[in-house]
């Protein structure tokens, strides 16, 4: 994450680096990656946080992976992983995938069309209660041709029926899972210990200290090009960045303005893009807290408008990451095709407080409002080692206090935080969110149908009006008319104010000198970390 004003003057168009990348490639050594938070699970189905996915797409590998376009409509662009090849049937209600004969798992034992099958019927499985669970709902059944042709069977036709089961989904091994309770995994030695099919297997996982990654050597896509890749975990992003900063780490995901200025001076480079696919918002819980009926405050559609209007986002945004930062409109970034920054509830604090005393709202001596005898108080929770949603946490403590609002900041463990989202057990929240590149994945956080354990609509929010428009939208095979739908959807979930859309992000990368990154995404910077060269230097133990 990134905060406060940047020290030098940086231009943001395409990917690019702000001054080259110098010496000679070297194969072997190792990468020293920064981060300032821990995996929360290394079992890809489970994993939750950005951190335990970057690990993961190392170590295991999907079906096919999506292109640098980030192109979901058919199956141009994807490039073959596990899948050497596919065809798909006829009428498009299956695809059959050709596992490449090479595959193996890191324990030795071939990748087979069984251990799709039974990774699907995994995902599926509601005892697992796998947040990617959703990403196969089109999906009827996988049926085995051969020991390597496995066939995909759908519902329906869609879009993006493609990307949903060759991409977020990936592969793991039948042979050391299938003994074990569904239920149970989260729990298994193999969550803490995978293994997988990527480029890098596991090597060990020092929780809150570092992960360690070795190279493959006879991996069916090759070798990696580094010998292992490690990431230090920091308690906090300053240590992370000192890190780097100190030469200790080579790379550092998240830069921010502060830190630029600093970075080049120590001679390292800097990436930035001109979007990605990560949003920060605010939520609102919907129902009470013993989810017997609405919440006294957010339960009521008109006081989250009015207290979105209260809100100077713009502000925000600039006091925040300057320059680096853009005013979030709604559940897709502008990378998207099907973004739209015309939605959202605009800044007017002198409209929401005259909405407010008309709901009932009422001023007290203190300035602080209330309804009878509810207070217009609640509780903003924040994960304590995020300084960003912390900092925009205090901006709106004091913003929607100017309404008449009582705010409490509560700072919890991100574990805690997590818990605590998943259980609905708070008023409301900060939290940030990487979507996929398809716009499909809209349903995930606002569905009704994912109001569920393991389901992503943490705030409860349902209108059968936006699930029929999102389904609508899934399911038009003509592109434009596709993107017109979730326009529409976007509208109906941003006026309904379930949440208050703050922030996306330009992703901001350090890089040192002995780095030679290559393929950063703007939603995958890690995806060809494989492929990442640097300059010899001994190995850490």
């Amino acid at each position: 994450m990134m905060h406060g004003r940047r020290g030098a003057s940086i231009t943001l168009s395409a990917f690019f680096l702000l001054s080259a990348c110098s010496g000679d490639k070297h194969v072997g050594g190792t990468i020293v990656l920064s981060s300032a938070a821990d995996a929360d699970i290394l079992f890809p189905p489970l994993t939750l946080t950005l951190m335990g996915k970057q690990v993961s797409d190392q170590v295991f590998d999907n079906l096919a992976d999506i292109g640098p376009s980030l192109n979901t409509v058919g199956d141009a662009g994807f490039t073959p992983r596990l899948a050497d090849r596919w065809q798909w049937s006829a009428d498009s209600q299956s695809v059959a995938f050709h596992l490449n004969p090479r595959a193996r798992w890191h324990d030795g034992v071939p990748v087979s069309a069984e251990d799709v099958r039974y990774t699907f019927q995994l995902v599926k499985d509601t005892s697992l209660a796998s947040p990617l669970g959703s990403n196969l709902d089109n999906v009827d059944s996988v049926s085995v041709r051969d020991s390597l042709t496995a066939v995909v069977w759908f519902h329906r036709r869609t879009p993006d029926a493609f990307f949903k089961v060759a991409s977020p989904v990936v592969i793991l091994p039948a042979h050391l899972l299938r003994q074990t309770a569904p239920a149970a995994l989260h729990e298994s030695g193999f969550a803490r210990a995978p293994v997988g099919s990527g480029r890098f297997r596991f090597a060990a996982w020092d929780r809150g200290a570092r992960i360690v990654l070795r190279a493959d050597s006879g991996n069916y896509r090759g070798r990696p090009i580094a010998d292992q890749a490690i990431w230090l975990v920091a308690p906090d992003y300053q240590t992370a960045s000192v890190r780097f900063l100190g030469g200790t780490a080579d790379f550092l995901d998240v830069v921010k303005p502060d830190v630029i200025p600093l970075a080049r001076a120590k001679g390292a480079d800097i990436i930035v893009s001109p979007g990605s696919l990560d949003y920060g918002y605010a939520a609102f819980n919907l129902r009470n807290a013993k989810n017997t009926g609405p919440h006294p405050i957010f339960g009521d559609r008109e006081t989250r408008r009015a207290l979105v209007m209260a809100v100077d986002r713009s502000a925000i945004v600039r006091n925040v990451f300057d320059t680096l930062g853009l005013v979030a409109h709604g559940p897709a970034t502008r990378i998207m095709p099907t973004t739209d920054t015309t939605i959202g509830i605009r800044y007017d604090p002198d409209q929401a407080a005259r909405t407010l005393d008309s709901l009932g709202w009422k001023r007290g001596a203190d300035g602080l409002r209330s309804r009878g005898k509810t207070p217009l108080a609640f509780a903003l929770m924040v994960p304590s080692s995020s300084a960003i949603r912390t900092r925009i946490a205090v901006l709106l403590q004091e913003q929607w206090r100017k309404a008449g609002a009582n705010v409490r900041i509560d700072q919890l463990e991100l574990n805690t935080f997590g818990g605590r989202m998943e259980e609905r057990k708070f008023d409301a929240l900060l939290n940030a969110w990487h979507i996929d590149p398809t716009p499909s994945s809209v349903r995930e956080e606002w569905a009704s149908s994912e109001i569920k354990k393991g389901g992503y609509n943490a705030t409860s929010y349902r209108n059968p009006g936006f699930d029929a428009v999102v389904d609508s939208a899934i399911n038009e095979m003509n592109p434009s008319r596709s993107v017109e739908l979730y326009r529409r959807a976007y509208r109906i979930l941003t006026d309904d104010a379930p949440a208050m859309w703050i922030y996306e992000l330009r992703n901001v990368h350090g890089v040192s000198k002995r780095i030679h990154p290559v393929g950063i995404r703007p939603d995958a910077w890690w995806a060809d970390l494989a492929d990442w060269s640097v300059q010899a230097r001994p190995n850490l133990k």
